[in-house]
């Protein structure tokens, strides 16, 4: 691996050139307002994983227009609990490709005391983890993978249908009686570092914020800055469709995390590695910088996407026992 980007001193410096498209703020209110109007109520089943420490319930949830969207809710095991106390709640969302996975993996936030709703990914969990929610757009042609799909409109976009999952997933956790309403928290890597990113933005009365090496930020730079995948899938559909650049950017606007980052204000962490040559350190930094909120980053410079890995972890759990209390007391 090498240094992909400008050097830490003007990255710290950088500022994006994305703006905020006229009608940014009626777009997602009025987006959440209808799938928030569609109703729908949250349903748990509980599941039998084996574990004696942490209890899993299978969740289905309302999301964009009210369609289904799946999750595993995890808890420290009754007996484990504090009698008759709401626990704080990590809503985590899923890196590119990925889905919830299985009931029985991802157990750090539950071992450690919170409750944990672990969000599939509409329309993805078919590569490296399982995803069992579909999505139901399909607007005109796509770059295999879901990045240019309906991306010639903000109204079709996937992206739309994902932030507003996301953002509905903060309604369905704070619902449960097991959680703390005004304690949850939003997390999650690459794409889900972005859309924690924008659920921060859309429910802004989160208690913290954790995106590690967070995608989805700073479009027109990535998308010229870096031939991987998945900002690629944008590349690829550009080099076809040559006379759709502005509307495309356009669409991508409305979900760029800087644009996102800009309307959040709960105290976040972010982390980025140097040498990130999925999601260029200076598109971390663009959304960094233009965060309204409270704000710290950890800067690994010697590694790619992967960030700090179980070092990053350790540090999130810190960071969120600070803004969401110890369970340990």
């Amino acid at each position: 691996m090498v240094f992909v980007d400008v050097p830490e001193a003007e990255l710290r410096a950088y500022r994006s050139s994305v703006t905020e498209p006229a009608g940014f703020a009626e777009f997602w209110d009025g987006t959440l307002a209808e799938a928030r109007a569609a109703g729908g109520g949250v349903r748990l089943e509980p599941v039998d994983t084996g574990l004696v420490t942490v209890d899993v319930f299978d969740v289905t949830f309302p999301g964009f227009a009210g369609e289904p969207v799946r999750a595993w809710l995890r808890l420290p095991a009754a007996a484990l609990r504090p009698a008759g106390e709401p626990l704080a709640a990590v809503v985590e969302f899923v890196g590119y490709g990925g889905g919830r996975g299985e009931p029985q993996e991802n157990l750090l936030w539950a071992s450690a005391g919170f409750a944990h709703l672990h969000v599939d990914t509409r329309g993805q969990g078919a590569t490296w983890s399982r995803g069992d929610t579909p999505d139901s757009g399909t607007w005109g042609p796509q770059v295999p993978g879901v990045m240019t799909r309906g991306i010639l409109a903000p109204e079709t976009y996937y992206y739309r249908r994902l932030f507003t999952d996301a953002a509905r997933a903060v309604d369905a956790a704070r619902s449960l009686d097991v959680v703390d309403a005004r304690r949850v928290a939003v997390h999650g890597g690459s794409q889900g570092g972005g859309t924690a990113i924008a659920a921060a933005s859309l429910v802004p009365d989160v208690a913290a914020l954790s995106a590690k090496v967070p995608f989805l930020c700073d479009f027109p730079r990535a998308v010229t800055i870096t031939d991987a995948h998945p900002f690629r899938e944008v590349t690829d559909y550009l080099a076809t469709h040559r006379d759709k650049v502005e509307r495309v950017l356009h669409t991508l606007a409305h979900v760029d995390g800087v644009n996102h980052a800009r309307r959040a204000s709960a105290p976040a962490r972010f982390t980025v590695g140097l040498m990130d040559a999925v999601v260029p350190p200076s598109t971390v930094f663009a959304a960094f910088n233009a965060y309204a909120g409270e704000k710290e980053i950890a800067v690994w410079p010697y590694n790619g996407h992967e960030g700090g890995a179980a070092d990053d972890d350790a540090a999130a759990l810190v960071f969120l026992r600070k803004h969401l209390g110890d369970p340990r007391g």
